[in-house]
């Protein structure tokens, strides 16, 4: 079977280059090149048919854009949370700092300095940006499977999922970074 390769539309009309807007028709055509099928999206407006050597073509309309997710907590609630977070040792929540540091780093809160080793395992080193402050994260060596799960819960919480549960069985809506203390001593649920 043959796969063919169409990229999505640009979001913008190939002749009068204006950007095309939310629920506008437009028309795509894909040409036959030597590098493949390639596309151009024509506005109302510039269609005055398929041009020549057109392969095919379509009328579609573009997607409303969905509204970005907002976030649950601020930056300086993120920061609290790592900061809270860094004497833990249990090994749920330790995955679950590193996958915030992990964050603070995408966000430019967080900067990366040095990855230290040794008997006990690697720690990346970084510093905070508002402060300077150097801190140490343990990495926990995670396959995807759980980092996909790990950021998960993370997001649940950052979105205010109140009925998220963290690996622990704790609840994501619950104080001190996502986890009740009860379920951190062990203690049931209430």
């Amino acid at each position: 079977m043959i796969e063919y390769h169409v990229s999505s539309t640009t979001g913008r009309c190939c002749v009068t280059g204006r950007e095309l807007s939310e629920g506008e028709e437009y028309f795509s055509v894909l040409f036959d090149r030597q590098e493949g099928l390639v596309r151009q999206d024509f506005c109302s407006e510039a269609w005055t048919g398929p041009p020549p050597g057109a392969y095919c073509h379509w009328k579609a309309r573009m997607a409303a854009q969905a509204p970005p997710k907002r976030l649950w907590v601020d930056n300086e609630a993120l920061i609290n949370l790592f900061l809270r977070l860094a004497e833990e040792t249990n090994p749920a929540r330790m995955a679950f700092r590193f996958v915030l540091a992990l964050i603070l780093m995408r966000k430019r809160i967080l900067k990366y300095e040095e990855t230290l080793a040794d008997e006990s395992g690697e720690r990346w080193r970084m510093t905070l940006v508002t402060d300077k402050s150097v801190h140490q994260v343990v990495n926990p060596q995670m396959d995807e499977q759980k980092i996909r799960q790990v950021t998960a819960e993370l997001s649940a919480i950052l979105h205010g999922d109140p009925g998220s549960r963290l690996e622990n069985g704790s609840s994501a809506s619950a104080p001190y970074g996502g986890a009740d203390r009860s379920a951190a001593d062990g203690a049931p649920d209430a």
